[in-house]
């Protein structure tokens, strides 16, 4: 074997009739993917891996690729962004080819032939993503990293079907998209695993999950679904299987119905991860999920059962949507994502009966929506991308939560038949292929009297948010004129066609009024002679979006508002508000604490106790922390200790509580809980509970921490728990110097690999309370955050800026930001949107003192 790089490239354009055009880029720009979609066709990728007893061994690999060639103007160009000596053996068509590595691309142009092409490559396989442990690994290829693990057309719209050969240490399971063939030993006690072909699939869905897990088959409804997990809490166990199964039947069941279309592929099995970096991922036949996020006992609140049920919804929903029909370039990524999580809401809701579910729907998209909406660092929901090497930089909340808000407006514009038969329609159309936004699109305006591609480019190709404003006036009591108008929060001249409700607040009653604002300015003459309202409540049903008035004489009417949609819409826009300036941070602490004392909801609670908790720690000067801490502390040990309260509102308490609890009295009482020298009535905590007290004791300097962390971890019996506890252990130092070379050693990409893990331990090292020895660092994490985007999953940059430059509110640390900002002046526009996302909040306290 040798390599070969630009000079067989060179041979090559000279003997062919190439274009001028050289496709060849870093990554997969977007010319050399538009070429490919129509060079190649029928791909079939066979892979073989054997995997080594220790994690230090390289996994000897194969692929033998069968492809039809329709064009030969440019050679064919396989994605592989790994280091080019990995690459040991390639054969065209029988013979042997020498290896042309380059710009992350294997370059093969000679040999190959129109129509069919076998091609064999013996290579060590990438290591990236992997996520190789010691005794299990597991593929997480999305959205372009199958090309870090094999060579392969690394591209949504070329989808390809898999064989999969694999050979496992002893004790060893594996699963993947496809079902098992064959099973058998091999020599030196391993296991010879073989697969049937897959269906056709997009390379990021393509997966492998290997190890010691436990296994579980059943069958919930129409065939049978294997559950491999690694969780050892007999009553998680217990308690989570026969859920976990339902749900994903219910799942099958509905969307079959909703789609008119059957489940689309051959199996339907599963894995829970332990430290798993998202909290599911849709490989086709194969969903892996994050175990913490599935397994839960009888202590878990009913809104995280919710939680669990949605995450496996949204993930069965990607089988028909992302997984079956596939957008056709990662710019359209967000409709997989809109889909998934508004299926999962219509799935979920009769299985939680007793739950508002406009509520909840309320609460699970506007908070992450708003949180990027309102920010310098927003984007459209549909975004440009001219390479799919930054096609991570594209997740975020606006796709995962403004895209369901939007969404629900269309089905309201269209009518809910009309617009299901929509989708019947898209998915028959495009089943097994790919589609784009404006596919559906087309389908949906034929189905409508209004311009839904007019509506459209607001909503989907359009950046922020309205604020809506009122002019109002009265006479004798009575209203003489009202009127609503709205403007873009970032002064351009956009305009979102909406609807909502608009609630007069009396003593005794409240007069609804619905809005429908097809225009920047509406009068609601309906409004005209009503009597004056003690208070106006906007968006009361929580359909519109925007930032919508509200003055403090209305908020205090807000956590005796009887509807509770109302009440907790209010509830955030007063957050809202309050980010704004319109009002002072202390004013909407006390509204929350009044609701924290007073709300009955669930999730209402649960929403307030983090607006908080964000209020206290990002928007409170340390000065008004000090003051305002010992009265929070107290108030909230008084809902603790009170008899019959609910049990999941008093864990909400208990979470806000342990969260401020650093004073020493409070210290001194979280010990007691701790130690379970002290038991609070009604109040469910389980052993991850207990872990996450250890730590915060630490966190707080409690005098005994160290022997307290010795037995929080003496008490642990799962070992992919006790690593996560011995992982973190620095950070929880009280010597400032292990924290700050615990915190240098994430400039090795190695040291980063356990991402959840690594956010942990960047919260506490850069806690507020910690900030003064820390600060230093955040040079660091900003200088590493372009290597993070190229080493990490989707989702890690933004929250690695969250969990370190994210936490300060110091003039210092705004400085390093701009700093930062002014020194790389060519940075991703995606990447410095997450950026300006993650330091919002510094961003406006700053500006605000």
């Amino acid at each position: 074997m040798k390599l070969v790089f630009p000079l067989a490239l060179v041979l090559f354009v000279s003997c062919q009739n190439t274009p001028n055009k050289d496709l060849l880029d870093v990554g997969i720009p977007m010319e050399m993917a538009t070429y490919r979609k129509q060079q190649v066709s029928d791909v079939v990728y066979s892979l073989s891996f054997t995997i080594p007893e220790k994690i230090e061994e390289p996994i000897l690999s194969t692929l033998v690729f069968d492809v039809n060639i329709n064009d030969l103007a440019h050679p064919l160009y396989l994605d592989f962004n790994a280091d080019a000596s990995l690459l040991q053996r390639l054969v065209v068509n029988g013979e042997e080819q020498d290896i042309v590595h380059q710009k992350e691309h294997l370059i093969i142009t000679e040999n190959l032939q129109n129509g069919g092409n076998h091609i064999e490559i013996g290579f060590n396989a990438g290591e990236l993503s992997l996520n190789r442990n010691d005794d299990f690994l597991y593929t997480l290829l999305v959205p372009d990293r199958a090309s870090t693990l094999f060579p392969c057309f690394d591209q949504p719209n070329i989808k390809a079907k898999y064989v999969l050969d694999v050979i496992a240490p002893k004790e060893w399971s594996v699963i993947t998209g496809a079902p098992l063939k064959a099973k058998s030993s091999e020599d030196q006690g391993r296991v010879h695993f073989q697969f049937e072909e897959s269906d056709a699939m997009s390379t990021y869905l393509f997966s492998m999950v290997a190890g010691k897990f436990q296994s579980v088959t059943e069958n919930p409804g129409i065939f049978d679904m294997t559950l491999l997990y690694r969780e050892t809490d007999s009553v998680k166990v217990d308690f989570s299987i026969p859920v976990i199964f339902d749900m994903h039947q219910r799942s099958i069941d509905f969307l079959k119905g909703y789609t008119n279309y059957d489940f689309p592929f051959k199996k339907l099995d599963y894995a829970a991860i332990p430290g798993f970096q998202y909290g599911g991922m849709e490989h086709v036949g194969a969903i892996q999920y994050n175990q913490g996020s599935i397994f839960m006992d009888e202590s878990a609140t009913e809104r995280r059962r919710l939680g669990g049920a949605k995450l496996i919804a949204h993930e069965t929903s990607h089988m028909w949507f992302g997984d079956m029909v596939t957008m056709d370039w990662f710019n359209d990524v967000w409709m997989k994502e809109v889909f998934a999580n508004f299926m999962a809401d219509k799935i979920v809701n009769p299985s939680f009966p007793d739950v508002n579910h406009k509520l909840q729907f309320m609460i699970s998209h506007y908070r992450g929506a708003y949180g990027e909406d309102r920010t310098r660092g927003t984007n459209p929901i549909r975004q440009e991308l001219d390479n799919l090497k930054n096609a991570g930089s594209l997740y975020g909340g606006i796709i995962y939560n403004k895209a369901p808000i939007m969404m629900r407006q269309l089905e309201a514009a269209l009518g809910e038949i009309e617009f299901r038969e929509g989708i019947r329609e898209y998915i028959a159309n495009y089943a097994y292929g790919n589609a784009t936004w404006n596919d559906l699109v087309d389908i949906l305006d034929k189905r409508s009297p209004k311009d839904i591609k007019k509506w459209s480019e607001v909503w989907v190709n359009q950046s922020g948010r309205p604020i809506i404003k009122q002019d109002i006036g009265y006479v004798d009591g009575k209203i003489q004129n009202f009127s609503i108008s709205q403007q873009a929060e970032d002064g351009s001249d956009k305009f979102w066609p909406q609807t909502f409700e608009v609630s007069l607040v009396y003593k005794d009653s409240t007069h609804v009024i619905p809005v429908d604002m097809d225009s920047k300015s509406i009068s609601i003459s309906s409004a005209v002679g009503i009597a004056k309202p003690d208070a106006i409540i906007y968006n009361s049903d929580a359909f519109g979006y925007g930032l919508f008035p509200i003055s403090m004489i209305d908020a205090h009417v807000i956590p005796y508002l009887e509807h509770e949609v109302a009440r907790g819409y209010a509830y955030l826009n007063s957050y809202e508000n309050t980010l704004a300036g319109n009002f002072k941070p202390h004013e909407n602490l006390d509204l929350l604490m009044t609701g924290i004392q007073e709300e009955e909801n669930e999730f209402i609670h649960g929403m307030i106790c983090g607006e908080a908790s964000s209020i206290f720690w990002n928007y409170l000067t340390p000065e008004e922390r000090e003051a305002q801490q010992p009265i929070i502390e107290t108030i909230l040990w008084q809902q603790l200790l009170k008899q019959n309260k609910d049990a999941n509102i008093k864990k909400n308490i208990f979470d806000l509580w342990k969260g401020i609890a650093y004073s020493d009295e409070a210290k001194e009482k979280l010990y007691r809980i701790w130690s379970k020298k002290m038991e609070i009535a009604d109040l469910k905590l389980n052993q991850d509970d207990y872990t996450g007290m250890a730590m915060s004791l630490a966190l707080y300097g409690h005098g005994d921490a160290q022997n307290i962390l010795a037995t929080a971890i003496g008490e642990l019996t799962n070992q992919d728990k006790i690593n996560r506890f011995e992982f973190l252990m620095p950070a929880l130092s009280s010597d400032s110097l292990v924290r700050d070379a615990f915190f240098r050693s994430f400039k090795d990409a190695k040291n980063r690999e356990k991402e959840s893990w690594v956010l942990t331990a960047c919260d506490f090292i850069h806690h507020p309370l910690r900030q003064e020895t820390a600060i230093k660092h955040v040079p660091l994490a900003l200088d590493l955050l372009q290597e993070i985007q190229q080493t990490g999953d989707i989702f890690f940059p933004k929250r690695w800026l969250s969990s370190t430059v994210g936490q300060y509110q110091s003039k210092e640390a705004m400085e390093y930001v701009n700093e930062y900002l002014s020194s790389h002046p060519n940075l991703q526009p995606a990447l410095k949107g997450k950026l300006l996302q993650a330091t919002d909040d510094l961003y406006r306290f700053v500006n605000q003192h």
